[in-house]
């Protein structure tokens, strides 16, 4: 089985290149949704949280994410915290997933923090999906109803397009110039995944 991690800052465009892989019948495992969803059923989330930040912080079974990002907001230790609670329990998780589809070839993991939660270490392939600043902050704040400040102040707290693409083994432009669909099927025909699209 090959392992494609699928990043991208906010508003670049990863969730509809995430779709267009699912259109070929490869399965993706969706991160960040997994990561709420364990946030609030995981007994080993819930418990070191609390540990670290207080009852507080759920209501009944559900994490309260609005007080959770303010604690965690410009402050890199809290963050790091965090992280070191919720990434390991979400890499389990993928590995548990994949385990269940080992008769497909194929599979993706589709990660606004692939590389910062070191979800790159065990993809055997990356992609980030990159696209113009200006066109990502309009994105979003059509998308969200957000200010453009506030757009602004997200992405600075995201990892760069260019040290993501470092990192990355393939780039996917999604700049309204270059047709999605045309670049991931390139990449499946190019046999760029040793797997059954050669």
């Amino acid at each position: 089985m090959i392992k494609i991690g699928v990043t991208g800052g906010i508003g670049s465009g990863k969730t509809v290149v995430s779709t267009l892989f699912r259109l070929h019948d490869i399965p993706v495992f969706d991160a960040d949704k997994v990561a709420r969803e364990l946030n609030d059923s995981s007994p080993f989330i819930r418990a070191q949280l609390i540990f670290h930040f207080g009852e507080e912080l759920y209501s009944g079974t559900r994490l309260n994410r609005k007080q959770l990002a303010s604690l965690i907001f410009q402050d890199k230790e809290k963050l790091a915290i965090v992280n070191n609670i919720i990434h390991p329990v979400v890499s389990s998780s993928f590995n548990e997933w994949c385990s269940e589809r080992n008769d497909h070839s194929l599979v993706v993991i589709d990660a606004a923090v692939l590389i910062e939660a070191g979800f790159h270490r065990i993809v055997d392939k990356v992609i980030t999906v990159t696209a113009p600043q200006a066109m990502r902050i309009e994105r979003v704040m059509k998308r969200d109803q957000s200010a453009r400040h506030e757009v602004e102040v997200r992405m600075r707290h995201q990892l760069s397009d260019e040290e993501k693409i470092k990192q990355s083994d393939f780039v996917i432009y999604n700049d309204n110039r270059q047709s999605l669909i045309a670049q991931v099927d390139a990449l499946l025909l190019s046999g760029a995944f040793n797997s059954q699209y050669q």
